[in-house]
């Protein structure tokens, strides 16, 4: 089962602090929306994520709305919505989502350590990656492109709170 990668990164691939994300961008969270909801009215995506990850989005976010949400955790008691699926690892995940006919696609949304886990897999076939060009302080890190990777799309050059960045698609 294929799986694509969404996530926002600065100049030096930096994506979180602290469990946070060290930038406020709502286009950013709008195109994270607009990419991660199944457009198609019988499916619904699934979005993978880390324990960490999942507690970074803030409690009247969680679960994220009208998709799957799959946390990542080999700890057994994390007190998640009836509705959130929990799984060991990724393939255990991706293995039980394959069964599911109303499933759409499949995102991982990280954080750090699912990225490295997954980036490099054959089954890992696109990256959402919105650029920020600026550098922050990190703590947590987007593992380096590989070079089976092509950069598909890439949108004009915005501007938020003085924070200029870009939406780039890569494909293998």
């Amino acid at each position: 089962m294929n799986f694509s990668i969404i996530v926002a990164v600065d100049q030096k691939r930096g994506i979180g602090i602290n469990n946070q994300l060290p930038w406020k961008i709502k286009a950013d969270f709008k195109y994270f929306t607009d990419v991660t909801i199944s457009h198609h009215p019988d499916k619904k995506n699934a979005v993978i994520m880390g324990r960490k990850t999942w507690e970074s989005i803030p409690e009247h976010h969680r679960p994220l709305s009208n998709r799957l949400n799959v946390v990542l955790s080999r700890q057994e008691d994390l007190n998640l919505p009836e509705s959130v699926l929990h799984f060991a690892s990724f393939d255990e995940a991706l293995k039980e989502l394959a069964k599911r006919d109303d499933l759409g696609e499949v995102f991982n949304i990280g954080g750090g350590k699912l990225f490295a886990e997954t980036i490099n897999r054959s089954d890992c076939q696109k990256l959402y990656i919105t650029e920020i060009m600026a550098t922050y302080p990190c703590d947590t890190f987007f593992p380096e492109i590989p070079a089976t990777f092509k950069k598909v799309e890439e949108s004009e050059v915005m501007e938020e709170n003085g924070i200029k960045f870009k939406f780039c698609v890569y494909e293998k």
